[in-house]
């Protein structure tokens, strides 16, 4: 059994999916096993994925495109091991990541860490880094309605702290209620020495602004029980965060 499971969906992800794996497979830390599940793409992915022989990648093909709420559902209950990453297939990792992490987790007992990161963007196959996102040090649930950085490719948790808990079906921001549903139960931590580069997708869902302020507004209401104002003062502060992380763009 290894120490780490990582759970990678993808969807038509062939442009970027090789790097991500890579970026997995070139840690430092060694003692994972990595679950790909994928979402029923229709691109070249799976050829991709074929050319790796790595006996600790776990390969998933579904039938039907269920989402990623599903996906990383699934790695989670194919999961055996202390700890559980997660990354999406257009981000990666540097390559102390992992092992600067769990020894993070492992000297402080903690049960639910993150990163910072660096976002990005790719124009002709050349990569334009922003700005370090420098998150907050420690997150609870209040802290976080006001102010979301925690990237879901930089979190690492516990098992033991999963319970009941999973990704609900949502349209988009399920990674945003999941980590609210976390939070609940859980403060989390920042793991100074480890990177997560963060590529911004321009037809991405979550690049959709009005969209997303809605579903955040929805779950705020629904799940986390805001009022209006508590509500109306999460997305301010959310979107003023998210401009100066990103930019209007």
């Amino acid at each position: 059994m290894a120490l780490v499971d990582i759970i990678l969906p993808n969807f038509n992800k062939e442009n970027y999916l090789q790097e991500t794996i890579d970026s997995i497979l070139g840690q430092s830390f060694k003692d994972f096993n990595l679950f790909i599940i994928d979402d029923n793409s229709t691109d070249n992915s799976i050829k991709i994925i074929d050319k790796y022989s790595d006996p600790r990648i776990k390969f998933l093909k579904l039938k039907k495109n269920k989402g990623v709420y599903f996906c990383r559902n699934l790695g989670m209950r194919l999961s055996k091991s202390k700890y559980i990453s997660f990354i999406d297939a257009d981000d990666y990792w540097n390559k102390d990541k992992l092992k600067n992490q769990i020894s993070f987790m492992d000297v402080n007992k903690y049960k639910f860490t993150y990163t910072d990161y660096i976002p990005f963007k790719s124009k002709n196959n050349i990569k334009v880094f922003k700005k370090k996102i420098n998150v907050n040090k420690e997150f609870d649930l209040k802290k976080f309605i006001y102010n979301s950085s925690i990237a879901m490719s930089t979190i690492v948790i516990n098992r033991s702290i999963l319970k009941n808990i999973k990704f609900k079906k949502l349209k988009i921001c399920e990674d945003y209620l999941f980590k609210c549903e976390m939070l609940k139960e859980h403060n989390a931590f920042k793991c100074e020495n480890a990177i997560m580069f963060y590529r911004i997708l321009k037809h991405s869902l979550q690049s959709n602004k009005i969209r997303n302020i809605y579903w955040v507004w929805y779950i705020n209401k629904r799940y986390n029980k805001l009022n209006f104002y508590k509500n109306l003062i999460s997305l301010i502060l959310i979107s003023i965060n998210s401009i100066k992380k990103y930019g209007f763009k």
